[in-house]
């Protein structure tokens, strides 16, 4: 009997405890009810810790008391564990003692530096890609930051345009693909767990389209093109879960993103269910006023609040004006609160309110910093990234047995450039672990080979006083390595170049060397697509490095000397010349289509240049061959809800083991709109050991075969369709045709 009584109390106290649990949404309504305005408004206030700022600074003095009156929600550029517990106990200062988020532009890292984005695009590895962003998040979180802005999803065909190196490139069936990894990267399996940190999926919408690739520019688009190019990598990270989203500075057929309530509300929050939030990128609220949309602060941060964004980053333009607006009706106050709640149900998604300082632990960030398992991802990833865009001669891979090696260049020694734009500066860590490509071959070749050095020239001057020591240099060596490009500041944020070239007298250093005879190895360090065509005209060996992060030096070496095969591919066309941008490889066909670059007269062509890129999307050498074959289609015609099973063989026909990236395009022959002349519409990186053959199978659904029609209506037409398979979208090697029937 008194056992029965003892199971009864704890039945009725269990339940009694599971009845007053609240949910978050719970939670979140009953912490508004006690808020001011003032501090519903102060949720929406986002500063930047004065001593790292990534735009136009403003100072106030009075930000630290500002956080002890509970009005302020976030900061950005706070770094490390002291300083982010510092300024969290400002805030437990507070009235209603709610947390402040910290957030960061983990871009591609944190100490552990990886590949710029566009560089691991070209790995056309899934799986690498996210572990990265998964790395980046455990780093970041040890120190503190909860949120990344990042990743940066906007499609680009203009590498002009300096952000292009942040992005993913041209395609937007690729771009999707690493949206969604890049989210699931950062935020791992739930929020609120100590090594995650809420993405942000930025810029929205169609940043990545401003004319003339010229930074913070207009966009001028048909929304047919919008919802099929530029829309889907957004709506991937929100079916990958994304926290929140960044709007972006363009604007968009004459209304700026910022104030766009077709984007935010209609769209995302609307269509989309978004249930994030939305921050505006650096000061864009307040720069709607030079837009020439907002009369002046008040009137911006009316438009602004009205279209959805939710969070204002360093324009002010909350802080003063939300409150009056809401105390002259001239806004509702259920306006707000929507904004505000979904910031605090991030809060407590992300555990904050339980404990304010649990990402903030110097002894988990010691630990993350000195990760060697980071390293040694760091270093494959940044392998797989790099891509052959020659090797006519077959000199690589180089053998270990070279007596000497000459290694020319300005991008040969510095170590901090090989972080690309974008990185973190860990202040307290000296550039030690960041391997320069130098180190990186001493580490590879040891004592067995001589390594001989000469700077040759600077990156973007005019001076060829070096000329002389690196013709000497390479006359004494077996073979020469030449290390150039673009200097690593000179793409990123507010980075537009109208010219394209390698800069200085990089290229003239080349073609001195080129007189000695030696055999040359030409590596070109940049952050986009550049135009180098004699280059590519006359060197037989061209390596494509980008910018590959701290490891960067020994997966070069990895690379150059046959320990990793390259198997990158291009996630941008890379033009000849800046006349042909924009330039992409899914374009429409015309009228009077040139059907080779001969074809010229009275066809949809240049009179001075080839139609035809210099280097085409999804391009990238490997050192052994693969034999694509034994095209098979499980039927010839399908109806909307039946399936294609599409098989083949590859087979790897070289003496290297190696992965390629086996591409597969479709065209619609026959549309009610003009469709492109192919689009990628799925890929999969097969590692291949030398001999060997695998099957390799795709599958072909309606999904595969829709499109927005002129009445933005995604659905497929019955028709005709051709399937190539290839291993870049110039190289096919496979052809089929079925049809969809009614």
């Amino acid at each position: 009997m008194k056992h029965k009584i003892t199971t009864f109390v704890l039945l009725f106290i269990a339940s009694n405890v599971f009845s007053q649990q609240k949910t978050i949404d719970e939670k979140v309504e009953e912490l508004l009810k006690k808020m001011t305005i003032e501090e519903k408004v102060g949720q929406l206030n986002q500063y930047t810790n004065d001593a790292n700022p990534t735009g136009p600074l403003v100072i106030n003095p009075n930000k630290q008391e500002e956080i002890k009156k509970g009005l302020l929600g976030s900061m950005l550029n706070v770094m490390g564990a002291d300083r982010t517990r510092k300024y969290q106990e400002l805030a437990m200062q507070s009235r209603l003692k709610i947390p402040l988020l910290f957030g960061l532009d983990v871009i591609h890292g944190y100490k552990t530096t990886f590949p710029i984005p566009l560089a691991e695009a070209a790995s056309w590895d899934l799986e690498a890609i996210e572990k990265s962003a998964r790395i980046a998040a455990i780093e970041a979180s040890a120190t503190g930051i909860h949120w990344t802005f990042a990743p940066m999803v906007d499609i680009s065909r203009d590498p002009r345009w300096g952000r292009v190196m942040e992005g993913a490139g041209e395609d937007t069936y690729l771009g999707s693909k690493i949206a969604f990894a890049r989210v699931k990267g950062f935020q791992g399996d739930k929020l609120g767990e100590l090594n995650s940190v809420m993405a942000c999926a930025k810029h929205f919408a169609a940043y990545g389209a401003a004319v003339g690739g010229r930074d913070y520019n207009s966009v001028d688009m048909s929304d047919r093109m919008l919802w099929e190019t530029y829309l889907p990598p957004f709506k991937a990270a929100v079916d990958a879960g994304a926290a929140t989203f960044m709007n972006s500075f363009n604007d968009l057929n004459g209304i700026p993103a910022t104030g766009n309530k077709y984007l935010q509300r209609d769209i995302l929050k609307g269509k989309w269910n978004f249930k994030g939030f939305v921050v505006s990128d650096w000061g864009s609220i307040g720069e709607m006023i030079p837009h020439g949309f907002a009369k002046d602060s008040k009137d911006a941060a009316y438009k602004a609040i009205t279209a959805g964004s939710d969070m204002d980053m360093e324009s002010n333009a909350y802080r003063n004006n939300l409150a009056q607006l809401v105390k002259e009706n001239k806004i509702s106050i259920d306006i707000v609160d929507d904004a505000v709640r979904r910031i605090l149900r991030k809060k407590f998604e992300l555990g904050l309110f339980d404990n304010p300082f649990r990402y903030s632990d110097v002894e988990r960030q010691k630990a993350q910093m000195n990760n060697p398992e980071h390293t040694k991802i760091a270093r494959e990833v940044a392998a797989k990234s790099i891509v052959l865009l020659k090797n006519e001669k077959g000199i690589l891979p180089l053998s270990k047995d070279l007596k000497t090696i000459a290694f020319i260049g300005p991008m040969v020694k510095p170590k901090r450039a090989n972080h690309g734009f974008w990185a973190i500066d860990v202040k307290e860590i000296d550039s030690s672990y960041i391997v320069s490509q130098w180190e990186g071959l001493v580490n590879k070749i040891g004592k067995k080979s001589k390594l001989l050095y000469a700077k040759g020239c600077g990156i973007n001057n005019d001076d060829k006083s070096g000329f002389k020591e690196a013709i000497d240099i390479a006359n004494q060596s077996d073979v020469v390595i030449v290390s150039i490009g673009e200097r690593h500041d000179m793409s990123g944020e507010a980075k537009s170049r109208s010219t394209i070239n390698i800069p200085g007298v990089q290229e003239e250093l080349v073609k001195e060397l080129q007189k000695t005879g030696k055999p040359i190895v030409v590596l070109i360090n940049a952050g986009r697509p550049l135009v180098f065509n004699w280059l590519a005209d006359n060197m037989p060996t061209i390596v494509y490095t980008w910018w590959l992060g701290s490891e960067a030096g020994n997966a070069i070496a990895d690379v150059l000397f046959g320990d990793y095969n390259p198997s990158g591919k291009l996630p941008m066309t890379f033009p000849r010349s800046e006349g042909q941008i924009p330039l992409y490889y899914n374009h429409f066909n015309t009228g009077r289509p040139s059907m080779n670059d001969n074809d010229i007269i009275y066809k949809s062509t240049y009179i001075d240049s080839p139609n035809s890129p210099k280097f085409p999307f999804g391009y990238g050498l490997s050192y052994t061959s693969f034999q694509y074959a034994d095209l098979k289609l499980s039927k010839s015609a399908i109806s909307k809800n039946e399936q294609i099973v599409v098989t083949m063989n590859l087979t790897n026909t070289g003496k290297y083991d190696g992965a390629e990236v086996v591409q597969l395009y479709i065209k619609d022959k026959l549309g009610s709109v003009v469709r492109p002349v192919k689009e990628l519409k799925d890929f999969q990186k097969v590692f291949l050991k030398a001999g060997e053959t695998k099957n390799i199978t795709f599958t072909i659904d309606n999904s595969k075969l829709s499109f927005y029609n002129d009445k933005l209506v995604f659905d497929s037409e019955a028709g005709e369709f051709e399937l190539m398979i290839g291993t870049s979208s110039e190289d096919i090697r496979l052809n089929a045709n079925f049809e969809l029937v009614d």
